[in-house]
């Protein structure tokens, strides 16, 4: 790839191009995302999502960000536990995700500010945050390195970065893995959702997304420290920890 063309799965796009063709994918998979989630992850998710929020350190009255926040499960959980002394802004680049994330912790009695926004350009003041997240979203952000760097900035001494994603799988279960994630989600995609294209994008993202330890070293590399990562379900997803020192 030249310096100005990036990955939307498989396929070389220009930059510019990458988070248009990524909004598109979300737009057509926000209203039966959350269904899709439980029917593509068997409902482990929502146990990998419980294990972040475990690893967090987030009590009452902690300030946290949630990035590509999207529906909101993270968000939720985490307005849960810091009360009302504490603050969760949950933000995303995709509308119609934001809306839904927002209304649904608006429902469930959690009102949290909202901000759509580029992980790329975090509007908030350095050093804001006791624990900032982003939970399957990095993979589909055009220049990671920046993303992790103001995630960097935002953090105070002391706190706390976590990074949900999927990642590379333990080698024996590879092949099964990707007939499942070739052959079955696009076709569940399909039934659900009328959109087999965006969950075709989904499999191939993951693959093109830095393994365990090339991600660990993206985290150091911005500044982050002790940093370590803890594999879900045979490496199916990552959970990466750091801190900002």
């Amino acid at each position: 790839m030249s310096d100005n063309t990036t990955h939307f799965g498989f396929q070389t796009v220009s930059e510019g191009e990458k988070a248009g063709r990524v909004a598109e994918v979300f737009d057509s998979v926000a209203s039966r995302y959350d269904l899709m989630n439980d029917l593509m992850s068997a409902g482990l998710h929502r146990l990998w999502k419980r294990f972040a929020i475990a690893q967090s350190g987030v009590r009452a009255g902690s300030r946290v960000l949630d990035i590509a926040g999207g529906t909101g499960d993270l968000a939720l959980a985490f307005a849960k536990k810091v009360g009302k002394t504490g603050l969760v802004a949950l933000t995303d680049i995709n509308n119609a995700m934001l809306n839904r994330g927002r209304d649904r912790l608006l429902d469930k009695g959690h009102p949290v500010p909202a901000a759509q926004c580029n992980a790329e350009f975090i509007p908030f003041r350095d050093n804001s945050f006791d624990c900032v997240s982003v939970a399957f979203g990095l993979r589909n952000m055009t220049h990671k390195e920046q993303a992790l760097a103001e995630m960097y900035r935002v953090l105070k001494p002391g706190g706390r970065l976590l990074v949900l994603e999927f990642s590379r799988v333990w080698k024996p279960l590879s092949p099964l893995y990707d007939f499942y994630s070739f052959k079955v989600i696009p076709r569940i995609g399909q039934l659900v959702t009328e959109d087999a294209d965006s969950y075709q994008y989904l499999a191939e993202s993951i693959r093109v997304h830095p393994d365990q330890e090339t991600l660990k070293g993206m985290m150091e590399a911005v500044g982050l420290e002790k940093v370590e990562y803890f594999n879900l379900s045979l490496g199916v997803v990552a959970l990466h920890r750091a801190y900002k020192v």
